[in-house]
């Protein structure tokens, strides 16, 4: 298990214990490494919630976790990393709804949440994350329409929300993504007719 003490180690800039055998939770001790940029912890069998105190990280730039058994909701805490250009939590057991704080990470470049239990709508303060390139939510228990906002994200390339139950018609707002080389909403409930502004892609 990861000690609390790891929490003394305030100047840390860097910590990288992927592809191990980690188990038990992550402390919230984790929150005092306030100077922490970039924070690997991939490939273990952490369990748990994430803490809220992982909202203190605020120079925190990369954070991947994916391939552990978190669990539990997402915080709004995470929010406050408004540093972040990388959150890969990807290969988790999280669920209940996306915060809409998410929409405060406008530094954000890339955002995997595929393969967890995620529900609810997507909150239309995912428009916010202008500056991102890929989304990844596939394989969740997402539901309700597309937002509209989604039509702000114009540096996205790569959109994948396969494998949800997303309903109702796609938005004209769509055709706003120009920069997009993927689109998959393959396995969803999507109706209707597409947009015609879809050839704007």
């Amino acid at each position: 298990v990861l000690p609390k003490e790891i929490g003394n180690l305030i100047n840390l800039q860097k910590l990288d214990l992927s592809n191990n055998q980690l188990k038990g939770v992550l402390p919230k001790e984790i929150g005092n490494l306030i100077n922490l940029q970039d924070l690997y912890l991939l490939n273990n069998e952490l369990e748990g919630v994430l803490p809220k105190e992982i909202g203190n990280l605020i120079n925190l730039k990369r954070l991947y976790l994916y391939n552990n058994q978190l669990e539990g909701v997402l915080p709004k805490e995470i929010g406050n990393l408004i540093n972040l250009q990388v959150l890969n939590l990807s290969n988790n057991k999280l669920e209940g709804v996306l915060p809409k704080e998410i929409g405060n990470l406008t530094k954000l470049k890339q955002l995997y949440l595929d393969n967890n239990k995620l529900e609810g709508g997507l909150p239309k303060e995912i428009g916010n994350l202008i500056n991102l390139r890929w989304l990844y939510l596939s394989n969740n228990k997402l539901e309700g329409v597309l937002p509209k906002e989604i039509g702000n994200l114009i540096n996205l390339q790569k959109l994948d929300l396969s494998n949800n139950q997303l309903e109702g018609g796609l938005p004209k707002e769509i055709g706003n993504l120009i920069n997009l080389q993927k689109l998959d909403l393959s396995n969803n409930q999507i109706e209707g007719v597409l947009p015609k502004e879809i050839q704007e892609l």
